[in-house]
């Protein structure tokens, strides 16, 4: 019964003796995984290059695809606003005309309604797409038009530096009277017809359109309209 005893109490001795070995052991772990948590300079310098080098490939891409969209919905302000002068001058049975301008002094792409015979003080002349979150101050304006309903037949025939506002007309029966609609240009066998541009300036040169570009046609003396882009614009 002694002996039994005896054995007893030196296998309790030892199993407490090894007690603080597996603490130590625990507290070392801990130290170890505290002081590698994180990132070193090093990983996060590399980071901010790569994140760097990602942003400056995709920034072009971006741009580009913001111009566009401005584009596209200044595009859109110039056919509603042919549609417009159209429809108003079939309702009232009275010639409308459509006004555009680059504004010199705001740098605002410029538009006009206004029945034909009105006074020249009372148009009311409104950036292009403003109302659609268009910016006019970042586009070109161009047209072909030599006069008003005809078409330029001097090279070039698209023209983004206008001295004066150019205007299309409507009569009560939303026809263009007296339209001239160019001289087809090979291998094309039809007129160009009326055009109004909006253009992204180019890079090289801010009075000169780039290659990116979108229009409105006016094709026909019944006023029928549709829209193209870059190299058919002109």
């Amino acid at each position: 019964m002694g002996k039994l005893s005896l054995r007893l109490l030196q296998l309790i001795h030892s199993k407490k003796s090894k007690q603080p070995c597996l603490v130590n052991r625990l507290h070392y772990a801990s130290g170890y995984t505290q002081q590698d948590a994180g990132f070193s300079l090093l990983e996060l310098i590399a980071v901010m290059v790569i994140i760097g080098i990602l942003s400056a490939i995709a920034a072009p891409g971006w741009l580009a695809f913001v111009n566009r969209q401005e584009l596209n919905k200044a595009n859109e302000v110039v056919l509603a606003t042919l549609q417009e002068a159209q429809r108003e001058a079939k309702n009232k049975k009275l010639s409308y005309s459509v006004s555009f301008q680059k504004n010199t002094t705001t740098q605002n792409v410029e538009v006009a309604v206004y029945r034909t015979d009105a006074v020249t003080s009372t148009w009311t002349w409104k950036p292009l797409g403003a109302d659609v979150g268009a910016n006019s101050k970042k586009l070109l304006l161009g047209t072909n038009l030599s006069g008003e309903n005809t078409a330029n037949t001097v090279d070039p025939l698209v023209s983004y530096t206008l001295s004066a506002s150019k205007k299309i007309t409507f009569d009560y029966m939303g026809t263009l009277p007296n339209a001239s609609f160019g001289t087809p240009i090979a291998p094309s066998t039809e007129p160009p017809g009326l055009k109004i541009v909006v253009a992204v300036p180019s890079s090289v040169n801010s009075t000169s359109a780039s290659s990116v570009k979108r229009c409105v046609i006016v094709k026909t003396l019944l006023g029928s309209m549709i829209t193209a882009k870059d190299d058919k614009c002109g």
